[in-house]
């Protein structure tokens, strides 16, 4: 069939090339129904209708006032809005005349409101021609940003009564001869007006560095503080609820000794607005002043992040109480208590000069603060008021007596009034579990450490607290020491204590001794209990026969950089995790899964009862120790790096098999025998490794 050309010589195919590539000026605008080219305010009021489902109403100038609720539609909206209820008035000269929208939430203030409204009329002037539907899903779209706007200003009217013709109605008094003096004007005057201060306007690139870094930081503060149980997150992502715990509890006013958490109030545009605190159960009286200063410190210090602003409040919290201003009193002294202050003033010098001039080996311990109920300004002037002065006398070992409470056994532990200094590296047990016990101490400490100049693991065991233990490296009889202090743990504390170590880096921790107070009659084991990690250990008190529970599931260490003595220290902290990767993270497999080069299915390492080191397999071991290996009864599974008891088959953690296949491994966990006398004719290894192969393999 012959194709068809035109009278130019183009094909139809050309010719429809050429229709498609018209120019846009010949483009047909979308076609108007007919019946909104008749009834356009009509037309639209009835998509409104079958959109929302409004409930109308006519009002007397013409209008039709449409009320509906608007939910938003995008699902990361940031702000806790279910709806926006709308009040939407369309004019009886519509589409001539604009329509007008009002914002009926109660809660949402006035000049966010405004700024809604504002942003519709400017909808309207930016899409002329489009429909309520049209302008209703816009206002939709962009109500994040009209929200994020800042605050409009509103005014508010307070309406004034005229009384004076009250005052001329009643009847004048009669004028005294010697009318009552008048008070002086300064007590007559006014308070001075407040100054109006506008709020500071920020450019468009400001607030998205601003929105940007929020982000950031935010981040970084919910991956380090959102798996604790006290983290809570508001819905609009503004108000943090976080666990604090101050550097120097006992220094802190007696009102604010109590806190256990703070609330961070991070704004939408931070840092270019300022951040604040609100400490929980405590006094608001003297939280309050401490807030406020803090508000200050943080807006001086813009280039510190919010984890840096929230460690900086738990490390110098009771400095900050102590250059707070103290909240006025409430009512001024009076005249008449001048003789009973001077009087107890008087008693106070006398008793302390009276203790004084006692004899010299008697000396006068202080209460705990816990104790203290009115005596609250003698206490808080008795305490340390610097970190060197507690150091220097944890570190000299002397400091303030322990007292025994009433009841306590002798046996118990007492309570610690000197604080650890918080050097070195930090031993902690993140997910401790505690079950009848108060308290938890370390009494004997064995550890693995790594050689700072071949990086050979050593062992160092039987460290005690305050205790220096001097060492070589086994391979460059490289000398170093390991000191080891101890703090308690319980509910609120799983930090363990700090480990001093010169010459070598902590890599691990062996199987130790520790001792649990009982829960119900506060007493201290007479006997520790050897435990490690991923190990249960249950028993029960010698004195009232309670059963107790611990369990360690995990062991950290860090290494604090503040206050540390040993410069070998600072360029770990550099080198990012690699600290951590010298021991066993829970969670993540084992170099290879477990296996080496003499066992390719066995997915799991055993430490060996004869030295408590962890190797791959008993070869493994001969190789590497100058004596002979013992019966395991722990391994470690090469799936998730969980220490437990020996398990033949699989982990207790995880459920995965360590043996390869389960049930069919042979060396390893296997049903059979390898005696080749007593296996059945039909198995393949009966006769492996005889006659030729046994040659062959030599």
């Amino acid at each position: 069939m012959i194709p068809i050309r035109s009278r130019g010589g183009a094909s139809p195919r050309s010719s429809r090339q050429a229709v498609a590539e018209a120019p846009p000026s010949r483009a047909v605008s979308r076609p108007v129904p007919e019946r909104e080219t008749k009834d356009a305010r009509g037309y639209q009021l009835e998509q409104l209708r079958r959109r929302y489902s409004p409930k109308e109403t006519e009002l007397d100038n013409g209008a039709v006032s449409l009320l509906f609720n608007l939910k938003p539609s995008d699902p990361d909206f940031p702000f806790d809005l279910d709806h926006l209820e709308c009040d939407l008035q369309v004019p009886a000269g519509y589409p001539k005349i604009p329509p007008q929208l009002h914002v009926k939430n109660k809660d949402i203030p006035r000049g966010f409101a405004i700024n809604i409204e504002k942003g519709w009329d400017g909808l309207v002037r930016e899409k002329r021609g489009a429909t309520l539907l049209a302008l209703t899903n816009a206002l939709d779209r962009r109500l994040e940003a009209f929200l994020s706007e800042q605050k409009a200003e509103t005014v508010k009217l307070t309406i004034f009564k005229d009384a004076r013709h009250l005052d001329a109605a009643e009847p004048s008094a009669p004028v005294a001869a010697n009318p009552p003096p008048l008070p002086p004007p300064a007590a007559a005057a006014a308070p001075p007006a407040r100054p109006y201060v506008p709020e500071p306007s920020f450019s468009s690139e400001e607030i998205a560095a601003a929105k940007a870094r929020r982000a950031q930081e935010v981040r970084q503060l919910e991956a380090r503080m959102s798996r604790l149980p006290i983290y809570h997150k508001s819905s609009d992502g503004v108000v943090y609820t976080l666990s604090l715990e101050p550097r120097h509890r006992t220094s802190l006013p007696p009102g604010l000794q109590q806190v256990q958490s703070v609330q961070l109030i991070i704004p939408l545009l931070y840092p270019l607005q300022p951040l604040r605190v609100l400490l929980n159960d405590v006094d608001s009286e003297e939280a309050e002043p401490l807030e406020e200063l803090f508000a200050q410190k943080a807006a001086d210090q813009k280039h510190m992040t919010l984890t840096s602003h929230l460690n900086y409040l738990a490390q110098n919290m009771h400095s900050l109480a102590k250059q707070a201003p103290k909240p006025a009193p409430a009512t001024a002294p009076t005249a008449s208590d001048a003789p009973a202050r001077a009087d107890h003033e008087a008693a106070e010098a006398e008793r302390s000069s009276t203790l004084d001039k006692g004899k010299g080996h008697v000396h006068v311990v202080s209460r705990p603060p816990e104790w203290v109920l009115d005596d609250a300004d003698d206490s808080s002037s008795s305490d340390g008021d610097s970190y060197d002065d507690e150091d220097s006398e944890a570190g000299r070992g002397g400091g303030a007596a322990a007292a025994v409470e009433p009841g306590q056994q002798p046996g118990s532990v007492p309570f610690l009034l000197a604080e650890t200094p918080e050097r070195g590296t930090a031993i902690s047990f993140p997910s401790i579990e505690l079950h009848g016990i108060d308290l938890l101490q370390v009494a004997v400490l064995s550890l693995v450490v790594k050689c700072d100049r071949c990086k050979t693991l050593n062992d160092m065991t039987g460290l005690k607290d305050n205790l220096e233990k001097p060492g070589s490296c086994k391979k460059c009889a490289t000398p170093f020491a390991v000191r080891f202090r101890q703090e308690l743990v319980h509910q609120n504390s799983a930090r363990a204590g700090f480990i001093d170590a010169t010459g070598c880096a902590v890599a691990d921790m062996l199987p130790s001794t520790f001792v649990p107070t009982c829960s119900r009659c506060s007493t201290a084991s007479s006997t520790g209990y050897t435990s490690v990690r991923g190990d249960a250990t249950t028993n029960v008190c010698r004195e009232c026969h309670a059963r107790f529970t611990f369990a360690i599931p995990e062991v950290r260490f860090l290494a604090y950089a503040p206050g540390m003595h040993h410069p070998r220290l600072a360029p770990a902290r550099l080198r990012g995790r690699q600290d951590e990767k010298l021991g066993l993270r829970a969670g993540e497999p084992l170099p290879d899964r477990g296996t080496c080069a003499h066992y390719r299915k066995s997915f799991r390492w055993f430490r060996f009862s004869c030295c408590a080191r962890v190797y791959p397999c008993d070869r493994c071991h001969d190789a590497a120790e100058k004596h002979e290996n013992e019966w395991a009864s722990r391994m470690v599974c090469g799936w998730c790096s969980r220490e437990q008891r020996y398990n033949p088959e699989s982990c207790t953690f995880c459920g995965r098999s360590v043996i390869g296949k389960r049930g069919k491994g042979y060396w390893e966990g296997g049903k059979g025998t390898r005696d080749q006398r007593l296996m059945r004719r039909g198995d393949k290894r009966k006769y492996r490794r005889l006659g030729g192969s046994a040659k062959k393999d030599e």
